[in-house]
């Protein structure tokens, strides 16, 4: 009986020696990973609770959320600079005290034709375009070329004030041999010195251009054994009354070659034309008539001009009106 008590007891004894060496039981469920990071998580909001409800006036602090810091760019944008004037102000342009400007040829287009020997007067119109007065002491004088018997200096007639225009003349005659020719003149200052003339030949010049030869067309200068023409006009003004009114009376002396008729007109610079200021004349042998032309009206600065229609188509003059 004693003995049975004992193994008992050792039964027992080893039996609870073997219980606490037996291994644990196996969880039924897997641990969360998340488990830390959600219990540190309630951790947060229950302390943010907690200390929000504590202090209710201090509102729980906003998080930023992290910003990536800002990357360089290696495109730096140039500075711009504004534009700096370089050029000084231009200063006006300053007129000359005297200049001319060619206009046109008013008799003796270029190439015309004429027989040796003949006479004939070449006029070109010419503008003051300087801001001096042109008076008697300026001149058309001879340049270069053919002179063609003109005259070393032709005086102008009357004045040509700045802006005005004039018509310059001089007599000449074509040379007797065969061929084409040309002479330049130009216009000198009371000083005698050159003006120069825009549009004109090498900018100081303007010139008479003739051909000499056989057939010589019809309604040309000629003069000989030729057609009939006119082959010069010369004007002469005589005046009367005073400068608020002055009566000019114009009287042009018409040479022709040989016997024919000559029709005219009178041009004057105002534009007036018409029946009263033309005419005809009748030649019987080759010599000279005059005709006259009366225009009153006052002060100066007005010009005329006589057309010859029949035979030569062509201007003469002008004669220069200006009170003195």
């Amino acid at each position: 009986m004693k003995l049975y008590r004992i193994l008992s007891v050792l039964i027992a004894v080893a039996l609870a020696i073997s219980a606490c060496n037996l291994p644990s039981a196996q969880p039924t469920e897997q641990a969360n990973p998340n488990a830390v990071f959600t219990a540190a998580a309630e951790t947060v909001v229950a302390q943010l609770t907690q200390g929000a409800l504590l202090n209710p006036t201090n509102p729980p602090p906003t998080i930023a959320p992290p910003t990536s810091s800002p990357v360089e760019s290696t495109n730096t944008p140039e500075p711009v600079i504004p534009p700096v004037a370089t050029s000084a102000p231009v200063a006006a342009p300053t007129t000359a005290c005297d200049a001319a400007q060619f206009v046109t040829d008013v008799t003796i287009p270029d190439g015309t034709p004429f027989s040796g020997g003949a006479t004939f007067v070449k006029t070109w119109r010419l503008k003051n375009i300087g801001t001096c007065t042109w008076n008697s002491a300026y001149a058309l004088v001879f340049d270069s070329g053919t002179a063609m018997g003109g005259a070393a200096s032709v005086p102008l007639s009357g004045t040509v004030a700045p802006g005005g225009s004039v018509d310059v003349s001089v007599n000449l005659q074509a040379p007797s041999a065969d061929g084409t020719y040309r002479g330049f003149w130009g216009l000198t200052n009371a000083s005698g010195a050159r003006i120069p003339v825009a549009g004109g030949s090498n900018g100081k010049s303007f010139y008479v251009e003739i051909r000499v030869g056989s057939g010589t067309s019809a309604g040309t200068p000629d003069s000989g054994e030729g057609k009939f023409a006119v082959t010069s006009v010369g004007f002469n003004v005589a005046r009367s009354g005073a400068c608020t009114s002055m009566t000019y009376t114009i009287t042009a002396t018409i040479t022709a070659n040989k016997p024919g008729t000559v029709t005219y007109t009178w041009i004057r610079s105002d534009g007036t034309t018409g029946p009263t200021n033309s005419g005809s004349l009748s030649f019987d042998s080759a010599g000279s008539q005059t005709i006259t032309h009366i225009w009153t009206f006052g002060g100066g600065g007005r010009s005329v001009q006589l057309y010859i229609d029949k035979p030569n188509h062509q201007y003469f003059g002008p004669a220069n009106l200006n009170c003195p």
